[in-house]
């Protein structure tokens, strides 16, 4: 048992030995031959070998003439490179198992320049090159990400080449061989997903544009400038904007990529200030926000003017900056609990703050490549576009509610919710025009509650109010949808009966509201009823107007004595 252990313990201290001296001898495996074949792709991690070009200056020629006399070195999976003037170089042998057509692809759609070289059976260079300095459109396989047709030669494997240039992040080499239809199938997939994507994105963003201009909102514009420049951002950031928008405009996708994460991230930042409102807090804080978009803005113009990699750090720093101010003002939102709409809101966003700390860390190199850093803002944007766009519309739709009691209540009477005396003499000069000109009548009725000072004086002022609302409920269900009551005085109603109407229709009308208040009701004191007295009118009578026609019905309510045995007086019947 010991000597099996010290066997163990001896070999394992032997293979260390020669992988360390292998190491330090700068000395790679030898370079195995990568054979593409079947619908799998095949990735080059260990398959192939990498070396860096500290000038950036060696040309294929000068690659190929060293050969082996270059430090090549096997290339790891998610291996990270700082490119920065340098040029990686990465070689593989590969050839077709069977006649079919296979590419290599880059996945990453931020490379600046990949070329790929080999020799054609002749002996000729091939040079295929493309990356963001260049437009898509003359890729040599225009798509989301590079990619490059392999030789088509099945009998013996054929030595790659493959340069590219990286600046202002880290690289990581994603590097596979695709089949012709594996990659078509591929690229529909993604094309498909991302559609999806963008389609939702750009459908919120036109809708909340729509809402915001129709009813005058500043959060839904703000929210769909963040919608935009944040879809915008990732059109540039994942390459389909410049496969599919702009393929032949090369300034415009350095732009649109130069603005990502800077421009999205301001947009947010006003955003979350218009619905927050932290100049309600403190005014110096609210100054501080706006510094802050500036300084964010600054940075995004002054990163496109010089395109460095401490120019895009400090883009990332205010970014960072800037999700902290977001994420405190919608907790502090919450916890301030005037608006309870604000929760929705910090719902959304804290998901989106915390899965955008992911690709921030990549960039700043504090994290390694992972699904999160590639694709955790996309999962955070299809949860927190809805979320948004809904918190905001409950929102719009409760402060838009308030805003219409607060109207209404400047138009109708506290107590009973009818009209008041102006609502009442605006429609009914409406009525009157409309009346003359289609030589038909409609007509007023004038109601007064006699008894009640009896009602005061049994049963006290409370109940005097609570009849006054039922005498309202009683005239509500009265009138049809067209026609309308409203209260002109302290005990005084009026019903505007719209034309056409008939004599025979205003007394049923008027009959009605009498035996109505003679009901008992539940919501008034037992043995509490209303004791209603109406003047009826027909018009338009002679050449009055709404205020002197009012004015003449109730001088016929005066008519009515509190012990008539008439309840109704016609006035032109």
């Amino acid at each position: 048992m010991r000597s099996s252990s010290l066997r163990f313990l001896a070999a394992t201290l032997l293979w260390c030995a020669c992988w360390c001296g292998s190491a330090a001898g700068g000395e790679a495996p030898p370079l195995p031959s990568l054979t593409a074949g079947g619908s799998k792709p095949v990735a080059l991690d260990g398959a192939s070998r990498y070396w860096i070009d500290e000038r950036g200056d060696r040309t294929i020629e000068q690659v190929e003439t060293a050969g082996d006399a270059l430090p090549w070195r096997p290339l790891q999976k998610d291996q990270q490179f700082r490119l920065d003037g340098k040029a990686l170089w990465v070689r593989f042998d590969a050839r077709a198992a069977e006649h079919a057509a296979y590419f290599l692809e880059v996945a990453s759609p931020s490379t600046d320049l990949a070329q790929l070289f080999h020799r054609d059976r002749a002996g000729k260079w091939v040079r295929q090159q493309a990356g963001e300095a260049l437009a898509v459109s003359a890729w040599p396989v225009p798509g989301r990400v590079p990619a490059f047709e392999l030789a088509a030669d099945v009998a013996t494997p054929t030595r790659y080449h493959l340069r590219i240039e990286h600046g202002r992040a880290d690289f990581v080499p994603q590097l596979a061989v695709y089949r012709d239809t594996a990659l078509l199938a591929r690229r529909a997939q993604e094309q498909l997903l991302f559609g999806a994507y963008f389609g939702l994105a750009g459908l919120i963003a036109v809708a909340a544009l729509v809402l915001g201009v129709a009813w005058r909102d500043r959060s839904f514009l703000a929210f769909s400038l963040y919608a935009a420049f944040l879809a915008l951002g990732q059109l540039a950031r994942v390459g389909v904007g410049a496969q599919h928008l702009w393929p032949d405009w090369q300034f415009w996708n350095d732009a649109a990529g130069a603005a990502w994460p800077g421009l999205p991230t301001a947009a947010a930042l006003w955003f979350i200030k218009v619905v927050t409102e932290p100049a309600r807090l403190s005014r110096a804080l609210d100054l501080g926000v706006w510094a802050l978009v500036a300084a964010l803005l600054g940075a995004v113009a002054l990163d496109m003017a010089i395109a460095t990699r401490l120019s895009m750090f400090l883009v990332l720093l205010l970014t960072g900056l800037s999700l902290a101010a977001i994420l405190s003002m919608v907790v502090w939102g919450w916890l301030d609990g005037r608006d309870r709409h604000l929760r929705l809101v910090a719902l959304a966003f804290v998901p989106m703050v915390v899965v955008a700390l992911f690709p921030l860390a990549r960039g700043l190199g504090l994290a390694p490549v992972s699904t999160w850093t590639r694709y955790g803002l996309f999962y955070g944007t299809v949860l927190q576009l809805p979320l948004l766009f809904y918190a905001l519309h409950v929102r719009s739709m409760a402060a838009r509610e308030s805003q219409l009691r607060t109207a209404a209540l400047s138009r109708t009477d506290a107590l009973t919710g009818l009209p008041h005396r102006r609502g009442l003499l605006q429609r009914l000069e409406t009525s009157l025009t409309r009346s003359r000109g289609l030589k038909q009548p409609c007509a007023l009725l004038g109601v007064r509650v006699s008894n009640l000072d009896a009602i005061i004086e049994e049963f006290g002022r409370n109940a005097a109010e609570q009849a006054l609302v039922v005498a309202g409920s009683h005239l509500r269900r009265a009138i049809d949808d067209i026609d309308m009551a409203a209260r002109v005085g302290e005990r005084e109603f009026a019903v505007l009966l719209e034309c056409p109407t008939t004599t025979e229709i205003v007394a049923s009308r008027a009959q009605q509201i009498v035996a109505s208040g003679l009901r008992q009701i539940d919501a008034l004191p037992a043995a509490l009823t209303l004791k209603f007295h109406v003047a009826v009118a027909l018009l338009p009578h002679r050449d009055l107007d709404a205020s002197a026609t009012l004015e003449w019905v109730m001088e016929g309510l005066d008519q009515i004595t509190p012990d008539a045995r008439k309840l109704i007086k016609p006035l032109n019947l």
